[in-house]
């Protein structure tokens, strides 16, 4: 399936800091999504890590300052910089950034960043006296102002074994900005989706509460596979511990009642809404003020209806057309398809995503789905065994489908 990276060209340029061992495990990343890396190095990085390292991990060419005079000669830069999608520079240098933002072009990567057309991302790393020197942030003003993205740097243990400003970012983060400078003319460019991902819990004491297994994997997968199509990506979960998505506006709720107010709030202007989270049925009609004791014996707890928020929602729909496409999700034990299909109808949904929670490899806290997507048209579309991150890209593309 299509992500931001299959195909795209991107040109890694690697200068002289020790953090050029995060630039070949960033390069290896891009390769392994399906991006075409070409690496240049400067001849101060050679002396952190070697060529072959980046040939080795991209199973392309690593281009040295030597390249400028070999067989392509002086335009060795230009096909490098025209064939470019993103011009990724990590680590950037305090002296890679001021040649930059002089116009000094005296090597193969500074003269392939001034011919370069494609957007740019630099990740600076130096010691942190270096960073907050007054030179480099002019320089780096400078830079924003042409167009480019400075991602960082990061607080942290330096190699002058001081603490401060000046560490790269972790590859991971790199990643993550990549893919979304290269979304941001996806298919959904413009568009604004709002995911429920996660359980609630709705509170007995200060203590307890009562919640399900929901572990927020698919709704977050969901959220991730919008924003590599170029969406506006709202998150609102339940209580998880999944690492917060780079480029997701995340508003983290408790209680259905919550999640039922910022759903309604965020879906005024909304293209689509995604319920993937597992909402509390029921909640205690009142909560202890204090922990409820052992001592005293079995409490009874009585339980009413939580809101219904795919109904509120449906009825907002109604008169006001927003969200323009609602997706439910259906957790069953039995009857998977026709369970969906009610509430796909009672509901107004445009599709509704039927999981077995029975079966061991799919539903709750797994990495994997098997699921059944069904559509108001009466289509009925089984899928096989799946990562949750696969469901999510065949969901978005059938929502791409409903809103163009």
């Amino acid at each position: 399936m299509a992500t931001p990276l299959l195909e795209k060209n991107i040109l890694l340029g690697v200068t002289g800091s020790i953090a050029a061992y995060k630039a070949a495990e960033l390069a290896s990343r891009l390769a392994q999504g399906g991006a075409e890396v070409d690496v240049i190095l400067t001849q101060a990085a050679c002396q952190f890590i070697l060529p072959l390292t980046f040939q080795s991990v991209t199973r392309r060419r690593a281009y040295l300052d030597a390249d400028l005079w070999g067989s392509e000669g002086h335009v060795q830069h230009i096909g490098l910089a025209n064939n470019a999608d993103l011009l990724v520079i990590a680590p950037a240098s305090a002296n890679t950034l001021a040649k930059m933002a002089c116009g000094i072009a005296d090597n193969l990567l500074t003269l392939a960043a001034l011919a370069a057309r494609c957007p740019i991302l630099l990740a600076p790393a130096m010691d942190g006296g270096m960073f907050s020197h007054p030179a480099t942030q002019a320089n780096l003003e400078t830079l924003r102002r042409r167009g480019a993205a400075i991602i960082g740097p990061a607080e942290g243990h330096l190699a002058s074994g001081l603490t401060g400003v000046g560490r790269m970012v972790e590859p991971g983060e790199l990643l993550a900005q990549i893919v979304l400078a290269l979304a941001k003319d996806g298919p959904l460019a413009g568009s604004k989706v709002v995911v429920t991902a996660g359980g609630t819990q709705e509170p007995i004491d200060p203590v307890r509460v009562i919640m399900n297994r929901s572990s927020g994997k698919q709704g977050t997968a969901v959220a991730q596979a919008a924003l590599e199509r170029g969406a506006r990506v709202v998150l609102i979960s339940g209580p998880t511990s999944l690492p917060a998505l780079i480029g997701v506006n995340h508003r983290e709720v408790q209680t259905a009642g919550e999640m039922l107010e910022a759903v309604l709030q965020e879906v005024v202007d909304a293209d689509a809404l995604i319920m993937a989270a597992a909402v509390a049925d029921f909640r205690p009609v009142t909560a202890a003020g204090e922990k409820i004791k052992r001592e005293k014996g079995l409490q009874q707890i009585i339980l009413e209806p939580t809101a219904d928020i795919l109904a509120a929602v449906a009825e907002m729909k109604t008169h006001t057309g927003y969200p323009r496409v609602l997706v439910g999700f259906a957790a069953e034990s039995q009857d998977l398809v026709n369970n969906a299909r009610q509430k796909l109808q009672s509901k107004q949904l445009d599709l509704i995503v039927a999981n077995d929670i029975t079966a061991l490899d799919a539903g709750f806290a797994v990495d994997t789905n098997r699921v059944t997507i069904l559509d108001a048209g009466g289509g009925v579309e089984v899928l096989p065994l799946m990562s949750k991150a696969e469901v999510a890209a065949v969901l978005i593309e059938r929502i791409i489908g409903l809103l163009s």
